[in-house]
């Protein structure tokens, strides 16, 4: 199966809202331990679902939506990123690796998907690197079904990825009234949407 690249007219990277994000670089040891390990380490501590309706944020390559797909063995996937060129690799890994998913060129904080379209969001730290943090939490929130999942990297692993860049960077939960907290497992953590 091949996946669905759909990129929405007028959508190019600098017509985003203040897009002010800046890509890391492509290391191709941090891709495959992400694919091969943190992904399956994750899915696994967060005691993550099957069957479900799953988004990623910031998917960039597409590095964590095959082993998404494995572990996961979601009804529907979906992938954003702000990058198109991006979007484009995911594109070709999802079709060298037979993953079905859909792939859109989107910004975090600005979805373009109805209410309550997912039951898991997860987000490998793109949340901590843009602006507007707010806006992308109340977005993820507004897609999530009740009941719904978002899982993210803690600001541990943050640190540990990303020491400089992530420097002071928090998510402001104490604003998102509907998302309670549901676990944590060192480098990451997970928020329930309530009603």
């Amino acid at each position: 199966m091949a996946a669905i690249i759909q990129t929405p007219p007028q959508t190019a990277t600098s017509q985003f809202l203040d897009c002010d994000y800046v890509g890391f670089n492509d290391v191709p040891r941090r891709n495959f331990m992400q694919e091969f390990l943190e992904v399956p380490a994750m899915a696994a501590a967060m005691a993550l679902p099957r069957q479900q309706r799953m988004l990623e944020v910031g998917c960039g390559q597409g590095i964590a939506l095959p082993p998404l797909f494995k572990w996961c063995k979601p009804k529907r996937l979906v992938g954003i990123d702000i990058d198109d060129r991006l979007i484009q690799s995911a594109q070709q890994r999802l079709r060298q690796r037979r993953v079905a998913a859909e792939l859109y060129v989107q910004d975090v904080r600005k979805l373009p998907f109805p209410d309550q379209s997912f039951d898991i969001v997860i987000d490998f730290g793109t949340c901590y690197h843009i602006s507007h943090r707010l806006k992308a939490l109340k977005e993820i929130a507004r897609v999530l079904a009740a009941g719904g999942i978002f899982v993210y990297e803690t600001r541990i692993n943050q640190f540990l990825s990303h020491p400089v860049r992530s420097c002071g960077r928090t998510l402001p939960w104490h604003l998102v009234h509907n998302m309670k907290f549901r676990s944590w497992a060192v480098m990451w953590a997970s928020r329930i949407k309530v009603e």
